[in-house]
């Protein structure tokens, strides 16, 4: 944990050199769900968001339009994906908040009444930097795992 508030924070103020993006997953057996928080730095997903849909957006500054967001949600469903025992979820946005350079994301995956298997396939920023690290930290009940995914290794499995 120290590592990631390290990484974000040292490239708070400035340009970052660094290519890594967090999500937390969370299963929640009491509430039947997976709540997921993302942490994309917002330059990167401006960015990658220009390229892809070739409209520029300004994503956690004064100017973002809803049609913004609407391309972000857009994005992050063709890139992050979870499929759980097998089956392909679908995600729900909830909101998004930035913090410093940061902009953290909030998802949920509900109806889920237990978990063996989790695919995590996650893509997000790796077109547009070959060395881009996604960073998985999952946790069910008091069982925690990580995964790292990269550009070359998109997908990953979680037991």
């Amino acid at each position: 944990m120290l590592l990631i508030v390290l990484v974000f924070g040292l490239t708070a103020v400035t340009v970052h050199r660094f290519y890594v993006a967090i999500y937390q997953i969370n299963y929640m057996s009491q509430k039947k769900r997976v709540e997921i928080t993302t942490r994309i730095f917002v330059d990167d997903l401006n960015e990658v968001l220009q390229k892809e849909y070739h409209q520029k957006t300004f994503i956690g500054t004064e100017k973002e339009t809803p049609e913004a967001i609407a391309l972000m949600k857009k994005y992050l469903a063709e890139k992050f994906k979870v499929s759980i025992d097998g089956q392909l979820k679908s995600m729900s946005y909830l909101s998004c908040e930035m913090e410093n350079n940061v902009i953290i994301c909030y998802l949920t995956i509900k109806d889920i009444p237990r978990i063996s298997t989790m695919e995590i396939e996650n893509s997000v920023l790796t077109e547009l930097y070959s060395e881009q690290q996604n960073i998985i930290q999952y946790k069910n009940n008091s069982t925690k795992q990580n995964l790292l995914l990269t550009s070359e290794t998109t997908k990953g499995m979680l037991k």
